[in-house]
């Protein structure tokens, strides 16, 4: 599977609700929507775990993906991640580096790589 990296540095490719689409695992969706309704506290149906990662155009996405902000701006900007933009990083990142470290990793990384 190609490598895919989110607007906000996540790794859509090991995603695991990604992971479960490209393979039609009905399985591993009620494994994700059990993970992430507890990690979220919420309530999440396995039916709910579609998605082909947030840069994937014309095709399902998370229902969360469809009204984040980080994305919306991406989009809006035309990027390929939040890495390329000259206001990187913003507010709207806060969060996501909070809760998932790895993300301004690997967007640093991508803006390091472009730099040389």
């Amino acid at each position: 599977m190609e490598e895919m990296t989110a607007f906000c540095g996540l790794a859509c490719h090991l995603c695991e609700a990604r992971l479960a689409t490209e393979n039609d695992d009905d399985r591993k969706r009620a494994e994700v929507a059990a993970l992430w309704s507890k990690l979220y506290k919420t309530d999440i149906k396995a039916e709910d775990i579609h998605c082909y990662g947030c840069l994937s155009r014309g095709k399902q996405i998370f229902n969360y993906c469809k009204v984040c902000e980080i994305r919306a701006c991406g989009r809006e900007r035309n990027l390929p991640n939040c890495a390329y933009c000259t206001d990187y990083p913003c507010k709207k990142l806060d969060f996501i580096f909070k809760v998932a470290p790895e993300a301004r990793r690997r967007l640093d990384g991508i803006r390091l790589k472009d730099r040389a």
